[in-house]
């Protein structure tokens, strides 16, 4: 097959162009791309088209723009897939869609039927996708969001529809199989040699013809998949049996063997039944989170309650939501209170109380009360919908052990067709006749499975994903699933972390000629600008006074902030910034840190600079967190506290919850290092924190942990999200991880062990075809069974 010349088309758009020189550059470092026929940039559509062919690439074309300091937007788009029986079946719809222009990387999953494919924005459409799949032998479709599948009925109505054709070839193969058991005391007894075609024929051609389209599509492709291996196998068998029937002389009985390839189709149609039963059974947690969301939503509009469907929702518009009922979208509640189960969504199984003001996701159960809702975000940003993508996504990944399985699978049928040739051509040279010999081969031919290759990774990574996401654990992809189980260190942030996160002022301490109100006061009017949690104690504290308005306000990060304030410049900060100014930080502050106090210096600029006042705030350590230190020194697992606190108030807190090694006074822009120096000596290191302010903490470590999650900040940087705040969920990603590893790591020793031991013993004719056949059917499905036992997982918070 020779070089493409015909210039294959790429349309995508491009990311930061600002003006014609911009589209200028962009156009020039194309052009420069070997094979590169032509190029135009447009910088009003800001997109690009491109003709190439060989040896330019979509990767290629890719690299000169980025190369020249301009992005190039993605989008990820899910296939569902049809007609895929084995890990070679992936290797080959990945090998379609992966040539398809535009498309930057595919992932096949054969548990779940699907693909992800990663492609330029605005390149590969959908329709060249499906046709490139289609191209491959395969059926293909674009897949709705999970909350909109219609196809579970549709799947319903193929297991009967597989039911019924594994009943009927166990019907016809039972004749074959009950005249075998006399032959076990001795006696012989055969039906006659056309009745046994009879039996046959319609198992091997009408039964197993799926066996032979699919084989086909792969023979069309190039290519090799199990359907071939058995419709070569049980094809022999059946040849066999008919030529001897035909040519055998009257009046003699020849030794047929219908049975074995009628019970082999029987068989393998029976394992592919209960690997499909199984398969539904790993999605069953993506399935739940899905029906969370109601179909309809009772809005209130211009003062009269009615009920429409969900997708004609608004953000800004009312929601009323009573007892029993699900919340149908992400809100803020305007009037009522209620407690919410939230328990499908964070995994904490007592109701949480919410009133006025509190936001509540979409999904969640109002178990009492009826509540006002003001809808926040609908469709694919709701909190539900970004979970789902998140499993779907991660489910979808692949880990990094799945790339020596790829290889194998790339290569297992030819391998296997070379095996069977050999073992016919051996037993022949050795002297066996020839029945003999094609039988041993037969055996061969129907005892490799490369159906549990294919299923040992994504069946035990969907199942626990799944488990994950029922118990509020959300993976962002495989390899931040394996990365956690290899955990040695976790590195705590501390406000909101292990604390509550909602600090109160709990003292006041003037240090000037000023009252404690008057210092409240300053202190408060001071922080009106500020969002930080001490920001919102002080204005907590300083509820129903009149404050002064600032002017001027700065933040000034990891150290307060300054504002003017009557015509007075003032700071409220640490004791960095107490240095900075010029002053001792006062013996009375270091006493309240040592309590595990925050504490903060009001200080006025003036000539010189002096102190005014001590305000200290209290944030009490949440229930669990001590259990969580203490369930991960029990593991063998380090402790780390990362805090911006002072010395004093952090290493008070790493006493009282038994964490060893705090490193305290660590600026924002340097919590990343700190993690960057905890990961020496071969550490391997998590780090906890909110998601938000700790994200180049999170993403610098080997595994990131947003903890309390669900924005979208914290799914995008964290490895790891937790739905719910609970510090002793830490624990429970990481022993899932080891869980799910182990389930993966057994299943694919399992897939290794089962073929070459089981390949061996067929070629030298210790197993019968009909032995091999039942064998190679369980194999896959005992893969998936394994998987399965994940779903008995439970956590350590109850």
């Amino acid at each position: 097959m020779g070089i493409q010349t015909d210039p294959t088309t790429l349309d995508f758009a491009i990311e930061g162009m600002t003006c014609a020189g911009c589209a200028g550059r962009v156009e020039k470092a194309i052009k420069a791309v070997p094979g590169v026929a032509a190029a135009s940039v447009n910088l009003a559509s800001e997109r690009a088209h491109v003709e190439l062919s060989a040896p330019a690439s979509a990767a290629a074309v890719e690299a000169a723009v980025t190369g020249a300091g301009y992005g190039v937007a993605h989008e990820t788009r899910r296939l569902a897939i049809e007609g895929m029986t084995c890990a070679s079946c992936v290797a080959r719809v990945e090998k379609a869609l992966s040539a398809v222009p535009g498309v930057v990387s595919a992932q096949v999953n054969l548990a779940s039927e699907g693909a992800e494919v990663v492609r330029l924005a605005g390149a590969a459409s959908d329709a060249a996708l499906v046709e490139a799949v289609e191209a491959a032998g395969y059926g293909a479709r674009p897949r709705v969001p999970a909350a909109a599948q219609p196809g579970e009925a549709a799947k319903a109505r193929r297991a009967r529809r597989e039911l019924w054709a594994v009943l009927a070839a166990g019907l016809l193969s039972l004749p074959l199989v009950v005249t075998m058991v006399p032959a076990l005391w001795g006696q012989h007894v055969m039906l006659p040699g056309w009745l046994q075609f009879a039996l046959a024929t319609p198992v091997q051609f009408g039964l197993g013809f799926r066996f032979y389209r699919a084989a086909w599509k792969a023979v069309k492709a190039r290519s090799g998949n199990m359907d071939l291996l058995v419709a070569l196998g049980t094809t022999a068998g059946w040849g066999l049996s008919t030529w001897l029937l035909a040519t055998t002389p009257a009046g003699v009985t020849p030794h047929l063997y219908f049975e074995a390839s009628a019970v082999i189709v029987a068989f393998v149609l029976l394992g592919k039944w209960l690997e499909g039963r199984a398969k539904r059974q790993t999605t069953q947690a993506i399935a739940a989170l899905a029906a969370l969301q109601p179909a309809r939503a009772r809005v209130r509009r211009g003062g009269q309650e009615r009920e429409v469907a969900i997708e004609e929702v608004k953000v800004g518009e009312q929601l009323v939501v009573r007892a029993g009922e699900r919340v149908p979208l992400d809100g803020r509640i305007l009037e009522g209170r209620a407690a919410l189960d939230l328990s499908l969504l964070t995994g904490e199984s007592l109701p949480v109380e919410k009133t006025v003001g509190d936001t509540l996701p979409g999904g969640a159960i109002d178990r009492d009360g009826l509540i006002v809702v003001e809808v926040t975000a609908v469709g694919a940003e709701t909190l539900l919908q970004r979970i789902l993508r998140l499993v779907e996504s991660a489910q979808a990944s692949k880990p990094p052990v799945q790339a020596l399985v790829d290889r194998v699978a790339a290569v297992f049928v030819p391998v296997v067709l070379g095996i069977a040739a050999v073992t016919l051509a051996a037993w022949l040279l050795s002297g066996a006749d020839f029945e003999a010999a094609l039988l041993h081969a037969v055996a061969v031919l129907v005892i490799a499975c490369p159906c549990a290759l294919g299923l040992a990774t994504p069946t035990a990574l969907m199942v626990g994903t799944g488990v994950g996401a029922r118990n509020g654990i959300l993976f962002k992809d495989a390899a931040a699933l394996e990365e956690a189980r290899r955990a040695t260190l976790v590195a705590f942030d501390k406000t909101g972390t292990l604390t509550e996160g909602r600090p109160e002022v709990s003292d006041l301490v003037p240090l000037a000629a000023m009252g404690e109100e008057a210092l409240l006061r300053d202190a408060a009017a001071l922080q009106a600008g500020s969002a930080h949690p001490l920001a919102e104690a002080l204005r907590r504290r300083a509820k129903g006074m009149t404050l002064p308005k600032a002017a001027a306000f700065r933040d000034l990060p990891g150290r307060g902030v300054e504002a003017e304030l009557e015509g007075r410049r003032l700071w409220l900060g640490n004791a960095r910034l107490a240095t900075e100014a010029g002053l001792a930080w006062p013996d009375e502050a270091k006493r309240l840190a040592g309590e595990g106090k925050s504490v903060s210096l009001l200080i006025e600029l003036a000539e010189p600079a002096r102190a005014l006042g001590l305000v200290a705030f209290g944030d009490r350590a949440k229930p669990g967190s001590a259990d969580a230190v203490a369930g991960l020194g029990a593991a063998g697992i380090e402790t780390v506290l990362i805090s911006g606190d002072s010395r004093g108030a952090a290493e008070a807190l790493g006493h009282a919850l038994g964490i060893g090694r705090v490193e305290a006074e660590v600026l924002p822009a340097d919590k990343a290092a700190t993690v960057e120096r905890l990961k020496g000596a071969g550490r391997v290191v998590v780090m906890v924190g909110d998601g938000v302010n700790d994200a180049p903490a999170l993403a610098a470590a080997d595994v990131g942990i947003a903890m309390g999650g669900g924005s979208a900040v914290a799914m995008e940087t964290a490895g790891v999200t937790l739905m719910s705040g609970d510090p002793r969920r830490v624990r429970d990603a990481i022993d899932l991880s080891r869980a799910t590893w182990a389930k993966i790591r057994g299943n694919l020793a399992w897939a290794f062990l089962y073929n070459v031991i089981g390949i061996p013993l067929a070629a030298v004719g210790l197993l019968t075809p009909v032995l091999a056949g039942a064998a190679m059917a369980l194999s896959s499905v005992s893969v998936v069974g394994n998987a399965l036992l994940l779903r008995r997982w439970r956590g350590g918070v109850r």
